[in-house]
């Protein structure tokens, strides 16, 4: 499965706008077909928040649909599929609620996401419960990663937990190739 950039209509007039943010039906046309048993929502409040990158092992892995509810961020999917031609390669958008623009992260992936501004909210469903035990990611500034993070001069604000984080070539992957390489994002 791959990394998909999801543009939901947004219906515009002189009150705002309204958009469906979540069709099962839609979704499945799109090729994903998840049940979504979690919805999880993260405050950051300042810009330069850097929340990953993340994941969780199986039996629990979870695949993730990701959307800005307010604010604006910069979110990140790594590929970590085991065999994959594109292992260690990242996508990243720039999602904002007026856009519609939802990331579908699937299992395989870690996802990092940075607050572009303060007060910005990002909602996540997920395929599988958390699982504590089966928790893990990478750090957020590998240099074999490489991931250009958007901080506009900040210092990232982190938690304890994503300092402490391993880098790829600690990393064994318990995620195998499903045989979809990442693409470019296309909307």
């Amino acid at each position: 499965m791959a990394v998909k950039l999801i543009r939901t209509p947004v219906h515009r007039d002189e009150r705002g706008w309204f958009s469906e943010t979540y069709s099962r039906a839609g979704l499945a046309a799109l090729g994903i077909d998840h049940e979504f048993v979690q919805d999880n929502q993260s405050l950051s409040k300042a810009a330069g928040v850097v929340r990953g990158l993340h994941f969780q092992r199986p039996p629990f892995a979870q695949a993730k649909l990701v959307r800005c509810v307010s604010g604006r961020a910069w979110d990140v999917a790594v590929d970590l599929r085991a065999g994959s031609p594109t292992h260690a390669n990242w996508v990243g958008c720039e999602l904002a609620p007026e856009t519609g623009l939802q990331l579908y992260v699937p299992v395989g992936f870690a996802h990092g996401v940075v607050s572009l501004e303060a007060d910005t909210v990002m909602e996540y469903k997920v395929s599988a419960a958390y699982a504590p035990e089966s928790e893990g990611g990478l750090a957020w500034d590998d240099p074999d990663l490489a991931v250009p993070w958007p901080l506009g001069g900040r210092d990232p604000i982190l938690s304890d937990r994503d300092r402490a984080l391993p880098r790829l070539a600690a990393f064994e992957s318990p995620f195998t190739y499903d045989g979809t390489p990442l693409t470019p994002l296309e909307a």
